[in-house]
C-alpha cells in the first residue's frame, strides 16, 4: 500500500507504539491508520514488520508475548529476542550471561541493553566490561520489547554489533496487579503494582519483594527489593514520564565448579568450594522523556541519572595462587552515570519522493570508583588496584529513510562517536588520559513487499569500547616490575547480512539471514581476574531461522534457529576457535490461550556444544531446558499459575569454562587444567496467585 505523505513513517510507528500500550490514540493518515490496524488485527498476535522493519533481525515482542513466557530470573525475558539464550553462572544477583550470534557475549558486551531509554550496560566495569545487571527490571511493567541484530542501526552505539534490546515501561497498567508466589528453593514472591489517575495523567507504582534459595547445598539466600514510581501525561507521541527505580539485592554465590572434583565424588553437582562467594547490589536512578509529534516532524527527549555499587566476592581458582588464603577476590565498583538522548525527525521529500531525516544527540558520562582486592571470607588481605575512572562520551548521528518506489526504500546512516578517558588510581604507572574517536556508516536496503515478502540487504559498522584502565596501563598491577600493553579505546566490528521476512502463508511470519560479522579485536573471559580482555581479531558466518505461527486465536508456536561459525581471522600455534563462542541455538515454544478458563505455554531451549579451547581439543556439552506453565482463571480478576523450570530434571551446564585451578586437597605448587561448570537448576515448581484490581 503506498502512503500518503512522508510522514507516514514516523506516525505508523508511533501509532503502533500507542496501541501496543494503550496509552492514548494518535491523530493518522487514513493509510497509515489501516496500516496499523492491520498489523494488531489479530489479538496477541506478534505485530506485522513488513514496511516497518529495516532488517530480517529487527522486530517488537508485545506485552502478551512476554507474558506467556516463562522465566526463571527477570534476565531471561530477553530470551524473546530469537536466537539469544540468557544464563547465569554465579548467584543470582549477579549480572546474567548472554549468548547471541556467536558470542558468549560475558555480562553484556555487544548486547546493548536498554531499560525507558537508560543505557544497562556500565562501562569500565570491576567485573566486565558491558556490565549488564537486569536484576532490577519488573517483567510486569514492560509494555514491549524492542530488538535489533547487527550493528545496522545509526541510534544504536556502543556495545550493540551482536544486537541491541530495548525492554520499554508503560505508563499506565490497564489494572492493578496484586501477586503472591512460594515455591521450592525457598522461591517467594510478592509484587504490589497500580497506576491510578492523578491530573492529566497517571501515577504508576509498583514494589516487588523477592527471595530465592536455588538448588545449592548453600543457598543463594538471594533478597532483592524493586521500586518504582512514575508519573506520565499523554502517549508515546505526545507525552511525558518521570520514573524513579530503587532496586537493593544481597546473595551467596556458588561460582563454576572443577568436574574433576564432580567426577572423583569429592563434590555434589550444587556444591560449592569457597561458601562466602556472593555480593550485594544498589541501584537508584531518576530519569524522564519528552515527546511530541506534529506535521512539522517529532521531537524525542530522555535524560537519566542512575547511580549503581556492586561489592562481588568470587574465587575461580580455588587455591592456586595463595594456598593458605584461597585467591576469593573482591570487585568493588561504584559509580554514578547521567545520561541524554535526543531526536528530531523531519520531513525531507527528495524529488517527490517520500523520505524522512532523523538528527540525534547521546551523551554520557560514568563517574566510577572501583577496584581489586585479594580477600578471604569477605574480608579484604591486600589491594591489587583502585582507580577513579571519568568516561565520557559524546553520539551525533544522522538517518534518512526514503521511499523511492513503491517496491524499494532505503536506509542510510551515519554515526560518529567520542570518547574521553580519565584514570587516577593507587599507582601512577597506570594512571593517565586517552581520547578516541569512531565513525561508523549503515546501509540498508529493503525490496517488497512482493506477495507478502520482503528483502534486505545491510551493511554497516558499529563498535565496542574496551575499559578505560586498559587504555591507559603500562604495568602489570599484580607484578608492576612486569609491562604490560595497552588496547585500543574503541574496536570497530563491520558486518554485512542479506535476508528475508514473509507472511505469505496465513497466520505465519517467517524470516531467514545469513550473515557475517567481523571484529579488530575480540574481548574474552580471563577465568583467574573473572573480567575480560582484549583479544586477536575474530570472524563470524551465521544463519537464522526465525517463525511465529498463529493458527487460531487460542494457539500460538514461535520456532527460532540460529547456527554460528566463529574464528580467529589471524593465525597463531594455539589454534583459531574462539573459546565459548556459541554455535546452534533453537527454541521451540507454544503458547495456548482463550480454552475456556485455561491458559498455559510450553518451551523448549537449546544451545550446543562450544568450544573451551583455541584448538578446539576440549570442549562443552550442549544444553537444555524444558520449562512449562499452566493457568486458570478463578473470575475476570483472578487467576493462579503453575510454572515448572527444567522440567525433564536434566543434568546440564548453564555455562563451561576451561582453565587452571588447584584444589585444598591438591599438591601445593600444581595447577590442573580442567572444565570449570555451573549446573542448570534442578527441576522445581512455583505456584503464583494474581489479583487484578
Amino acid at each position: 500500500m503506498t502512503l500518503q505523505n512522508p510522514l507516514d513513517f514516523r506516525f505508523r510507528r508511533t501509532a503502533l507504539a500507542a496501541a501496543l500500550l494503550g496509552i492514548g490514540t494518535v491523530a493518522l493518515p487514513a493509510a497509515a491508520q489501516e496500516q496499523t490496524l492491520n498489523a494488531i488485527s489479530v489479538e496477541t498476535s506478534r505485530t506485522s514488520q513488513l514496511g516497518i522493519a529495516d532488517s530480517a533481525n529487527a522486530g517488537v515482542v508485545t506485552q502478551q508475548q512476554l507474558e506467556a513466557r516463562t522465566v526463571y530470573r527477570p534476565g531471561e525475558m530477553l530470551e524473546a529476542v530469537p536466537g539469544l539464550i540468557v544464563s547465569q553462572h554465579s548467584g543470582e544477583g549477579k549480572a546474567n550471561q548472554f549468548y547471541l550470534r556467536g558470542f558468549n557475549l560475558d555480562h553484556g558486551t555487544d548486547l546493548r541493553t536498554t531499560v525507558d531509554g537508560m543505557l544497562v550496560n556500565q562501562r569500565s566495569h570491576a567485573h566486565g566490561q558491558g556490565w549488564t545487571d537486569l536484576n532490577f527490571m519488573i517483567p510486569e511493567l514492560a509494555s514491549r520489547l524492542e530488538y535489533r541484530k547487527g550493528p545496522y542501526y545509526a541510534a544504536e552505539g556502543d556495545f550493540a554489533a551482536a544486537g541491541a534490546a530495548s525492554v520499554v515501561y508503560a505508563n499506565r497498567l490497564d489494572a492493578g496487579i496484586a501477586s503472591i508466589g512460594i515455591g521450592q528453593n525457598g522461591y517467594r514472591r510478592t509484587l504490589l503494582a497500580d497506576s491510578p489517575a492523578l491530573g492529566n495523567g497517571n501515577l504508576l507504582y509498583a514494589l516487588e519483594l523477592f527471595h530465592n534459595d536455588g538448588p545449592f547445598t548453600r543457598g543463594d539466600d538471594y533478597r532483592k527489593i524493586n521500586g518504582v514510581l512514575r508519573y506520565g501525561q499523554g502517549n508515546e507521541a505526545n507525552g511525558y514520564n518521570v520514573t524513579a527505580m530503587a532496586y537493593r539485592g544481597r546473595w551467596n554465590a556458588t561460582d563454576q565448579i572443577p568436574k574433576r572434583a564432580v567426577d572423583a565424588g569429592e563434590l555434589g553437582r550444587f556444591d560449592s568450594i569457597d561458601p562466602s562467594d556472593g555480593g550485594v547490589a544498589h541501584r537508584y536512578s531518576l530519569s524522564g522523556a519528552w515527546h511530541r509529534s506534529d506535521a512539522a516532524g517529532s521531537t524525542n527527549i530522555n535524560a537519566y541519572v542512575i547511580h549503581n555499587k556492586l561489592d562481588l566476592y568470587s574465587n575461580f581458582t580455588y587455591f592456586l595462587d595463595d594456598p593458605v588464603n584461597g585467591d576469593q577476590f573482591n570487585q568493588a565498583d561504584r559509580r554514578t552515570t547521567l545520561g541524554l538522548n535526543a531526536s528530531r525527525t523531519i520531513p525531507t521529500p527528495f524529488f517527490g519522493r517520500e523520505s524522512e531525516t532523523t538528527l540525534g544527540l547521546q551523551l554520557q558520562n560514568d563517574n566510577i570508583f572501583n577496584g581489586l582486592y585479594n580477600t578471604a571470607a569477605r574480608e579484604r588481605l591486600s589491594t591489587t588496584r583502585q582507580d577513579h575512572v571519568v568516561e565520557t562520551s559524546a553520539g551525533l548521528y544522522i538517518e534518512n529513510s526514503t521511499k523511492w518506489a513503491d517496491k524499494f526504500r532505503t536506509v542510510a546512516g551515519l554515526r560518529e562517536d567520542f570518547y574521553r578517558f580519565d584514570v587516577n588510581g593507587d599507582n601512577r604507572a597506570n594512571a593517565g588520559r586517552a581520547s578516541d574517536s569512531i565513525a561508523s556508516p549503515k546501509l540498508s536496503l529493503i525490496f517488497g513487499p512482493w506477495a507478502k515478502t520482503e528483502y534486505y540487504f545491510n551493511v554497516g559498522s558499529g563498535f565496542h569500547s574496551n575499559d578505560a584502565r586498559g587504555a591507559t596501563i603500562t604495568v602489570d598491577p599484580k607484578d608492576p616490575s612486569t609491562p604490560a600493553e595497552r588496547v585500543a579505546p574503541l574496536v570497530r566490528s563491520k558486518a554485512v547480512e542479506v535476508g528475508a521476512r514473509t507472511e505469505i502463508i496465513p497466520g505465519l511470519q517467517s524470516a531467514l539471514s545469513l550473515y557475517r560479522l567481523d571484529f579488530d579485536s575480540e574481548l574474552l573471559f580471563v577465568g583467574d581476574a573473572g573480567s575480560t580482555e582484549a583479544s586477536r581479531p575474530s570472524r563470524r558466518y551465521g544463519i537464522e531461522f526465525n517463525n511465529y505461527f498463529k493458527p487460531t486465536r487460542w494457539l500460538t508456536i514461535d520456532a527460532d534457529l540460529a547456527f554460528a561459525r566463529a574464528r580467529f581471522r589471524d593465525d597463531d600455534a594455539s589454534g583459531r576457535r574462539i573459546p565459548g563462542a556459541v554455535e546452534g541455538v533453537a527454541s521451540i515454544a507454544m503458547a495456548v490461550d482463550h480454552v475456556g478458563p485455561w491458559f498455559g505455554a510450553l518451551q523448549l531451549r537449546y544451545f550446543g556444544p562450544r568450544p573451551l579451547t583455541e584448538d578446539n581439543s576440549v570442549r562443552s556439552k550442549g544444553t537444555s531446558t524444558l520449562n512449562g506453565r499452566i493457568g486458570y482463571r478463578i473470575s475476570p480478576t483472578m487467576r493462579v499459575e503453575l510454572e515448572g523450570y527444567n522440567l525433564a530434571n536434566r543434568r546440564d551446564s548453564a555455562i563451561d569454562y576451561y582453565y587452571a585451578s588447584r584444589l585444598a586437597t591438591e599438591p601445593a605448587g600444581s595447577a590442573t587444567p580442567d572444565v570449570h561448570f555451573h549446573p542448570i537448576e534442578s527441576r522445581s515448581f512455583r505456584v503464583t496467585l494474581t489479583a487484578n484490581f
